[in-house]
């Protein structure tokens, strides 16, 4: 039997951004690991500056990446035990939010073209 995508229900805005995240929780400069958790919280989030974002040596489009600083996203994602806002300054995602398929995979990155 083959599982139900997105079983959460999450919507465009919450898929986008916990695939952004997830993104972000495999680059070990910006990130910390609890190994008894497996939780993985981001240190510092990309800043969108002009249409775009860096996030590693790619770009994603400012609207795409809006979650990333919508506190409503974030509540949701918590509610749904994904993620959880630690701080002003900090996100974690759980070791379920680092699973999740969120059919997105690296759909919204592009090479940095500066």
């Amino acid at each position: 039997m083959s599982q139900k995508k997105n079983p959460l229900k999450l919507n465009k805005l919450q898929l986008r951004t916990l695939a952004l995240a997830q993104i972000l929780a495999e680059m070990p400069d910006i990130t910390r690991v609890d190994e008894k958790t497996g939780d993985t919280t981001l240190l510092q989030l990309p800043h969108a500056h002009g249409d775009h974002m860096h996030i590693g040596e790619s770009v994603v489009s400012s609207r795409d990446a809006s979650g990333l600083t919508n506190p409503a996203v974030w509540t949701a994602l918590e509610r749904k035990q994904l993620a959880r806002q630690d701080t002003a300054l900090t996100i974690t995602l759980t070791p379920a939010g680092l699973a999740y398929d969120t059919g997105l995979g690296d759909r919204f990155l592009a090479p940095s073209p500066h």
